[in-house]
């Protein structure tokens, strides 16, 4: 063996081991405290998001610069963060998970630094980005750089938004300034049990308000998937969440320049339903489930919700037609007759501009009496935050179909993906009603002083109850006036909507000139 060769195979040997030391980021002893805690390791995390074999880390000999507070001794290799990109299903993605075992996955100058590089990366590159999050939050020992450091991120985080797909998941703790990232991402992802999010951690509001609450109460899964609306996924285990994240970019393009991803179905684009016909109770008053509707339509009966637990008035989330991913809206009559409300409005209209960012086309299916009425609605803004789905709509270039189910009725009729808002093609079932109210309402109002002066009130409203919907509530009369393209047997609703999108693959649509719209926030 020649010296050379015995000074490269050292080189190599003492890569190797550099290697396997930064592979166990803080120590065995900080791995087996996560695995303790039932949560697994940075590196474990991203084995499971990426196709085997693929994933392909970045700066995994950085180290931290602080010298101060006996941290000039204490250096990890990677420090506390892994990054770099693989491979999901075929298709690139960047990704970076924080490594609690260095330093509680603490946000330092340089674990910044990581994250921005390969956000840049995926920028340039036109690929999503997942950020897994476990970190007790910014390094306090290099004060200000450290704050710093999380500007760096979500200076990218927005500049990135509407470009590439952002997704976080949170599987540990993310408190103070170290929430804001995941917030601006298109997508949240909870474990329950173990990822919690918040500003001000429960010893502090007990401080300050004398509130006494506990940290899942406080910013665990269950509350910001229910109550907040922060999480838009919850799952129970690390396996199946990282999994589900997995399934949700098979709906996605990888940038906003890309269609959406085709998936080969056996589902025939020309499949009808005669049970369609029936799906829906005669009594507008009667609940049904519109995701009985939706599972009915798409292709093999795929449909991952977005937002589940948030304001569950409207069904969001992803399917496919004809092998194409969209993004469905619909109003749900099983919860609050589905009503649009100050929460629904904002859900919606969050995930239209998604879809719109996206190249996803839009399926709206309407069932919707219209804005819920209430002195804390109208004092918490539902004049505004209704206004957001209007303006999501209207903004939105993507192709847009629209098929009114049961009724569609005021100011809602409009919001929910009209004609008026630029949508391209509208159906309607022929029991449907469209008008300002209801028929019972409208007659109320309009025939009040001659009802109460009938013999027969009861005769005589049903009688005008039966006129005004011939006259106007009927989807001919919208029909009549170019607000709806067809009246559409139920039972051919799937092969319709698919007709429509395959009409539309080619759409070009545009927004007047300007740096961009103000979106009453």
């Amino acid at each position: 063996m020649t010296a050379q060769k015995r000074l490269i195979d050292q080189k190599l040997e003492a890569l190797e081991e550099m290697r396997r030391q930064a592979h166990l980021g803080g120590g065995q002893a900080g791995i087996d405290r996560q695995h303790s805690r039932g949560k697994l390791t940075a590196r474990e995390r991203l084995n499971l998001l990426m196709d085997p074999d693929t994933f392909q880390e970045l700066d995994s000999f950085v180290t931290h610069r602080t010298t101060d507070f006996g941290l000039a001794d204490r250096k990890f290799l990677g420090d506390a963060v892994v990054t770099g990109y693989g491979m999901v299903e075929g298709r690139q993605v960047f990704a970076f998970a924080q490594d609690f075992t260095v330093f509680g996955g603490s946000l330092s100058e340089v674990v910044s630094q990581k994250i921005c590089k390969v956000m840049d990366l995926a920028a340039k590159t036109g690929c999503p980005v997942v950020g897994l999050n476990d970190s007790g939050g910014a390094r306090i020992q290099e004060g200000a750089a450290s704050l710093a450091a999380y500007g760096d991120i979500f200076l990218r985080n927005t500049l990135f938004s509407g470009v590439v797909p952002q997704i976080s998941v949170i599987v540990g703790p993310a408190a103070g300034g170290a929430v804001y990232s995941p917030a601006i991402t298109d997508f949240v992802f909870m474990v329950n049990g173990t990822g919690q999010m918040y500003i001000t951690g429960p010893d502090v509001i007990k401080a300050v308000t004398g509130e006494e609450v506990t940290h899942e109460e406080l910013g665990g899964a269950v509350a910001h998937a229910t109550r907040s609306g922060v999480a838009h996924f919850v799952f129970e285990t690390e396996e199946e969440c990282l999994a589900e994240v997995r399934h949700l970019l098979s709906f996605l393009p990888s940038n906003n320049l890309e269609d959406p991803p085709k998936v080969v179905s056996s589902d025939p684009p020309t499949r009808t339903d005669p049970e369609l016909r029936y799906q829906v109770p005669d009594d507008a008053n009667r609940p049904y489930d519109m995701r009985d509707i939706i599972y009915r339509i798409v292709d093999d009966e795929e449909f991952m919700e977005v937002h589940q637990g948030f304001a569950p008035n409207v069904v969001v989330g992803f399917a496919r037609f004809n092998n194409r991913a969209v993004g469905i809206v619909g109003n749900q009559p099983d919860y609050l007759a589905g009503v649009l409300d100050i929460d629904a409005s904002t859900k919606a209209a969050r995930f239209v501009r998604f879809c719109d960012c996206f190249n996803l086309p839009l399926v709206t299916l309407v069932d919707v009496p219209g804005f819920m009425p209430g002195v804390d609605q109208e004092h918490g803004g539902i004049i505004r935050h209704g206004a957001k789905l209007i303006y999501a709509y209207a903004e939105a270039t993507v192709p847009k179909v629209a098929v009114i189910i049961r009724k569609a009725y005021g100011g809602a009729y409009i919001v929910m993906s009209s004609k008026h808002l630029r949508t391209d093609v509208n159906l309607v079932w022929p029991s449907a009603e469209i008008a300002v109210m209801g028929a019972d309402g409208a007659i109320n109002i309009i025939y009040r002083e001659e009802l109460a002066a009938s013999d027969d009130p009861q005769r005589m409203r049903d009688e005008l109850v039966a006129d005004y919907q011939e006259k106007f509530t009927n989807p001919y009369v919208a029909a009549s006036r170019g607000f709806i393209d067809d009246v559409i047997d139920p039972a051919d609703t799937r092969p319709r909507i698919i007709n429509a999108l395959e009409m539309l693959q080619n759409k070009r649509d545009s927004l007047p000139a300007k740096k961009h719209g103000n979106i009453p926030l």
